[in-house]
């Protein structure tokens, strides 16, 4: 719900519980005066100017009363002395009026607003009785105790009828208070929201940032590197007289170069379409190792060992995995000898690159070589780890394992 909407909802609530209490009060007034005006027509001795006094100086305190219950927030204790404040001073108007009329108006009335403000509760149905029982002995006292029958035959019917009609009212009531309060917690739930909206928007912007920035590193960075190792063997080749072996790595060179177009072209695919494209891992793996072999004369031994239903984005990360672990061995490792071992054991598939070459301290690793990163990060997504172990002069092992189940991987 827009916030427009649960504004006008508050304020017209609001303001619809404000106009029915000053229409009670003022109605409230009316018949306060009306029964105000009927006492002194049809008692001409509360005409007397000291009775007369007496008289309306009771009836305001009795209209203050009245306004300070329902204009006031007060506790129940409060209510229940305000009431019995009340009560007195209806007793004593009813008692020096000796009016029928006055009676009943003025407990009823009261009645109804000691049920509206305790509600059907202990202190509301015992304050009734107490109202009951006043008006009672005020009857009785002008019309003869055996009269009561007829008292209670016109006054309890009455105040059985303004009871329900009270406590109906008073249900409404805190329905509209429960609306109110919904609404707030509506507002509070849609504020929440809308901040919740925004982090989640700001962290898939940062992994997006972060699997594109893996992707171009896999594909076009690690591509280029590799043609430059390439172009760097042949060069030697060249200088070296050895016309053939470099013709041999130049042809490399170009299906290295064909095969990062398509993996530039299939991450744009992927990027747009949000599918994936699965190949023959087996094949690619050999072929990577093949291109170490060949371009810079590092014999590489590979051992596979691979599920038979291995999930697509696994497969394009486990490529990702040896892809980087053998660039890495032929930049840095001036290494005589590497090796590739894919296994799968107890629900985990693990990668293993090594070399013999000069090692290296972990710990100080310089920024900006992503390629480690990357990895890292995929270990992470797919719920595995990535761990590097080397040290100068004892040659370097990768290891990347994740799990295979997806139980596992949560």
């Amino acid at each position: 719900m827009p916030n427009s909407w649960k504004t006008i909802l508050k304020s017209s609530l609001r303001k619809d519980e404000d106009s029915q209490q000053v229409v009670w009060f003022w109605l409230l007034i009316a018949a306060v005066g009306f029964m105000y005006v009927w006492t002194l027509a049809q008692k001409p001795d509360m005409r007397q100017p000291g009775m007369l006094a007496i008289f309306t100086v009771l009836m305001l305190v009795h209209l203050a009363l009245h306004w300070a219950v329902i204009a006031l927030n007060l506790s129940t204790r409060t209510a229940v002395i305000v009431l019995l404040v009340q009560s007195v001073v209806v007793f004593t108007l009813v008692s020096i009026s000796a009016s029928e009329a006055l009676a009943v108006g003025l407990y009823l009335s009261l009645i109804g607003e000691t049920l509206g403000l305790l509600r059907v509760s202990y202190a509301g149905v015992g304050m009734t009785l107490f109202l009951l029982l006043l008006s009672g002995i005020n009857f009785g006292r002008f019309i003869g105790w055996g009269q009561l029958p007829i008292w209670a035959l016109m006054v309890l019917p009455l105040a059985a009828f303004v009871s329900v009609y009270v406590t109906l009212y008073s249900r409404q009531a805190e329905a509209r208070e429960r609306a109110q309060k919904l609404a707030a917690e509506l507002e509070q739930a849609n504020r929440q929201l809308s901040d919740y909206a925004a982090q989640i928007e700001d962290l898939t912007l940062s992994s997006e940032r972060q699997r594109m920035a893996r992707e171009l590193h896999d594909t076009l960075a690690q591509g280029l590197a590799g043609l430059i190792l390439q172009l760097e063997a042949v060069d030697t080749h060249l200088a070296g007289g050895r016309a053939d072996r470099a013709q041999t790595i130049v042809q490399q060179a170009m299906e290295r170069a064909r095969g990062t177009l398509r993996d530039a072209r299939r991450v744009i695919d992927d990027l747009r379409s949000g599918r994936s494209a699965s190949e023959d891992l087996a094949r690619e793996l050999t072929a990577e190792t093949h291109r170490l072999e060949t371009s810079l004369g590092i014999p590489c031994t590979l051992k596979l060992d691979l599920p038979e239903d291995l999930p697509p984005d696994t497969g394009e990360a486990l490529m990702r995995v040896v892809s980087e672990g053998l660039t890495n061995v032929a930049r840095h490792a001036g290494a005589a000898h590497a090796w590739v071992q894919v296994s799968s054991a107890d629900g985990c598939l693990c990668v293993e690159v090594r070399d013999d070459g000069r090692g290296f301290d972990p710990a100080e690793v310089a920024a900006g070589h992503y390629g480690l990163l990357g990895l890292q990060e995929r270990a992470r997504l797919l719920g595995g780890e990535c761990q590097v172990q080397s040290a100068p002069g004892q040659g370097t092992l990768l290891r990347w394992c994740i799990p295979l189940n997806t139980e596992a991987a949560s």
